[in-house]
């Protein structure tokens, strides 16, 4: 199964990192940018990608590729995205579609085809269960035919999550709670050898209260984990979305990796390991050595 794979990659790597390929055109060095165009910015985009995935594809298990950032180059950036996740793949890593779906029905078994189908390039998906039942149906239907996987959100990282995901409902609980408890419902036959099933959840690491009471109440669940560096997480901050043994999440870094030479120097691709070196070791001095359970 996808998620047992997930595992035995961060087992393999010794790192719960997903690099997260949000990539802004802005992102890229200034000589990149002499193009015109949606076409040259898309090739621009892509062969950027190409390098930093050659620079950390041994060292992280997973990358989550943002679709909003292929979006606004239209057709060519879809053709990135695509292109993007096929190279990812081809290097042995598991890729995440970040693109938050959501709908019912037909509607949603359209965008789950499209992510999750036999055809397509992308292991797992982020998905908006806020519909309820109807809106994530097709997509673990999707997932069972395909082994694929999707995350759901649940404590979402930016500051107004709380506006409604903190909000009591009359039996008491949080509304991120309730979400969690639909969450854990919904994957509760897909567990694979490692007892984590397909249908995880999308945990923000600068809420770490929260994180320790959705970790004690989904211990099937596996956590993926924005947050980290650019918006204010940090290793100790987010070692309540991990169980014992480093295990039950994935933590994303998008920035502090893409755009790491700026600070660091030297080139792109050199700084992007740095980073995600250090960023292991930063993990790991907090979570310790990371063992399948």
């Amino acid at each position: 199964m996808i998620v047992d794979t997930l595992i035995e990659k961060i087992v393999e790597t010794q790192n719960p990192t997903c690099v997260g390929l949000d990539t802004s055109f802005d992102y890229l060095p200034e000589e990149m940018q002499h193009v015109s165009g949606a076409e040259g910015m898309a090739e621009a985009v892509f062969a950027f990608n190409k390098k930093i995935i050659d620079a950390v594809y041994d060292i992280v298990p997973a990358v989550k590729v943002q679709i909003a950032y292929y979006e606004v180059l239209g057709s060519f950036g879809l053709s990135c995205f695509a292109k993007t996740c096929r190279y990812a793949r081809e290097r042995g890593l598991v890729v995440i579609a970040d693109a938050k779906r959501n709908d019912i029905g037909a509607t949603a078994a359209q965008y789950a085809k499209a992510f999750l189908g036999e055809e397509n390039c992308c292991d797992l998906l982020t998905v908006n269960g806020y519909l309820g039942t109807d809106g994530i149906s097709p997509f673990i239907e999707e997932c069972e035919k395909n082994d694929r996987g999707i995350f759901v959100l649940v404590k979402t990282s930016n500051p107004s999550s709380g506006e409604l995901q903190n909000l009591r409902l009359q039996d008491g609980r949080t509304v991120y709670e309730c979400m969690g408890d639909m969450v854990s419902e919904w994957g509760k036959d897909s567990c694979g050898k490692y007892g984590y099933s397909r249908v995880g959840a999308v945990v923000g690491a600068t809420y770490p209260e929260e994180a320790k009471i959705l970790r004690a109440r989904l211990p099937h669940t596996f956590f993926l984990i924005p947050g980290y560096g650019a918006q204010g997480g940090n290793a100790e901050m987010l070692k309540n979305c991990f169980l014992r043994g480093g295990m039950g999440g994935i933590v994303n870094n998008s920035r502090g990796i893409l755009c790491a030479y700026r600070t660091r120097g030297g080139t792109y691709d050199g700084a992007a390991r740095a980073a995600a070196l250090q960023m292991r070791a930063d993990l790991r001095s907090v979570l310790g050595e990371i063992c399948a359970n």
